[in-house]
């Protein structure tokens, strides 16, 4: 048994029994986003909030054991993701990246945005021409220090 195997069993419960992530989240107490991430391999639960999911998912106390095992993330099956929907944001990255990161720098100054000091709302935003994904990624800003 691994994470992976736990992730499965995870979407696979979640097909079958119909349930949507945001309801999820609730019972955890935390956002759908984080909570997401997590059930899906890329973060790491607490005892507390792996039993939350484990009780949700039907999962053995191993199982939850496993939930709350730092996991190895931003693990891609491929170095270039092939989704559609993962691919648009390496697509994004690819074509915006350099101008992200050069109007974080002159706001700012040299440093990173945090992932780890972060959080991400993900909304449908109503329009007339076809609904909108609206994604607000919110990261603290770390300077590179000298030394």
């Amino acid at each position: 048994m691994n994470r992976l195997d736990i992730t499965e069993k995870i979407i696979s419960t979640k097909v079958s029994k119909g349930i949507k992530w945001s309801d999820v989240a609730d019972k955890v107490g935390l956002s759908k986003e984080w909570v997401t991430a997590a059930c899906l391999g890329q973060m790491t639960l607490d005892a507390k909030q792996a039993k939350v999911i484990g009780k949700i998912f039907g999962l053995t106390a191993e199982e939850q054991k496993w939930l709350q095992v730092v996991p190895y993330k931003g693990s891609l099956h491929t170095a270039v993701p092939t989704d559609p929907l993962i691919y648009r944001w390496y697509e994004i990255v690819s074509v915006y990246g350099t101008t992200i990161k050069e109007l974080i720098h002159e706001e700012f100054g040299d440093g990173i945005m945090s992932a780890i000091d972060f959080s991400m709302d993900i909304v449908r935003q109503p329009d007339p021409k076809g609904d909108r994904v609206n994604v607000v990624l919110s990261g603290k800003f770390l300077p590179y220090k000298q030394y």
